[in-house]
């Protein structure tokens, strides 16, 4: 029986086991969106996961929607990331590049002077940007024309060289959580009538042109693409999203890519398995339905519901996440009043098993 601790081959990239890394927004970059020491400390400290994915690093200046996350659309930010590259190479890791346009999740003060938030649509998101100058109410986001969203994936396909140049062993497409192919995906805010939109074959157009250019620019071995259906996070609304995926599927098993990650984030096992038996590449699982994803999930990896599984607030808090797992614990707690933003507490000081 496959087990968690049992390495893997993706797509020619050898793993030493089937820890997975979440990509998690921490808002610590530094000036002009770029890694920092503290960067690389950070994830050279969990190198031992048998994949990382970074947190989500923006691939254009109008795809950022937080204050102090970092970008990879610039010489000196791809200079930045060679440090945190060569600093969990080091240390025998292996680590993926999260390309994350946010789309309509974001404010204009975030942005360089004269852009606002885009969208599939112009439809506005409800809640409030986190920023530099306090919480500020969402706008509407200006829609993307047909040649803005051919430019897009354009800005995708240079981050991923970006990645490839700076160290990074692959990068993930980010299509989940409500973000920019996200909102194309779902049909609350994509409300287009072109090429773009206007049927479930339409609305997957757009995540399929990115992952397709991106794959064909740096290799489908270095090419993966995270999802999750039906997730209500930022005011996504897809009530019946088993026709869009298993579409979006289809379209992209061809390809060869690195991965398919997908975020349990409700109640969609059932489509996790038709997912599985129609995906015939690797599947990494994000198992937050009931929470969190925890120490007993990695059964998913026994059962064979997945190849690999990723954590993300229990590996933040436990940088030794795969050791702890096999020796059954116990577990940092995580601290949220530091996940976003601040220095080294709750960034690089939760300890190991062999320092506690």
């Amino acid at each position: 029986m496959t087990t968690v601790f049992d390495p893997i081959d993706l797509s020619g990239t050898r793993l030493a086991n089937r820890v997975v890394m979440a990509p998690m927004t921490r808002s610590r970059a530094g000036a002009g969106g770029t890694a920092t020491d503290g960067t690389a400390e950070y994830y050279a400290q969990r190198a031992s996961a048998g994949l990382i994915i970074t947190e989500g690093i923006q691939p254009s200046a109008v795809g950022q929607g937080y204050s102090g996350t970092p970008g990879l659309h610039s010489a000196e930010q791809v200079a930045s990331w060679r440090k945190v590259t060569d600093a969990v190479h080091a240390e025998g890791g292996r680590i993926f590049a999260q390309l994350m346009h946010t789309g309509r999740i974001g404010h204009p003060v975030l942005l360089p002077d004269g852009l606002v938030p885009v969208g599939a649509s112009p439809v506005k998101a409800e809640g409030q940007a986190y920023t530099h100058a306090g919480p500020k109410d969402f706008v509407e986001p200006r829609e993307l024309t047909g040649d803005e969203v051919r430019e897009t994936v354009a800005d995708f396909v240079t981050a991923a060289r970006n990645a490839v140049e700076a160290g990074f062993d692959g990068v993930e497409v980010h299509g989940a959580n409500g973000y920019l192919i996200h909102q194309f995906l779902a049909p609350n805010t994509n409300l287009r009538e072109d090429e773009w939109g206007g049927s479930d074959e339409a609305r997957i157009r757009f995540a399929v042109a990115v992952v397709e250019a991106v794959a064909a620019e740096i290799g489908a071995e270095r090419t993966g693409l995270r999802i999750s259906p039906g997730n209500p996070y930022n005011g996504i609304d897809e009530p019946a999203p088993d026709a869009v995926y298993t579409a979006l599927t289809a379209a992209i098993d061809p390809l060869g890519l690195a991965y398919l990650h997908i975020v349990e984030a409700v109640e969609i096992r059932e489509l996790t398995l038709e997912l599985r038996k129609r995906y015939t590449g690797t599947l990494i699982i994000n198992v937050r339905s009931d929470g969190p994803t925890g120490p007993g999930h990695h059964t998913v990896i026994d059962d064979g519901i997945a190849d690999l599984i990723s954590y993300g607030a229990l590996f933040l808090a436990n940088p030794d996440l795969p050791a702890r797992l096999r020796a059954g614990g116990p577990y940092n707690t995580p601290d949220r009043a530091t996940f976003y933003g601040g220095g080294a507490e709750g960034y690089t000081d939760y300890p190991a098993l062999d320092t506690v």
